[in-house]
């Protein structure tokens, strides 16, 4: 499976704890695809949530409906960042 950079997944973090989001999100991959391309196992990604007050944070990005295939309108926060295998 080739891993691209921009690509959104469901991946299921598990329970919540603390700040970090938990139970199964789409995440959009952010890490370079030379690195997705290599032998290293883990992928860079952010979390994508469908509470809009976070679109107004500095660097997240709103997505509309339908884009990356997402069932409503959505948000890249950028400030949960995850390193997944």
């Amino acid at each position: 499976m080739v891993i691209e950079q921009g690509e959104i997944y469901w991946i299921d973090l598990g329970d919540p704890t603390g700040s970090s989001p938990g139970y199964r999100h789409p995440h959009v991959v952010i890490q370079n695809n030379i690195f997705n391309q290599s032998r290293i196992n883990t992928v860079v990604v952010c979390v994508i949530t469908s509470n809009l007050k976070r679109a107004e944070a500095p660097g997240n990005v709103l997505l509309n409906e339908g884009e990356g295939n997402l069932p409503k309108q959505s948000v890249v926060n950028v400030s949960q960042i995850f390193t997944v295998d």
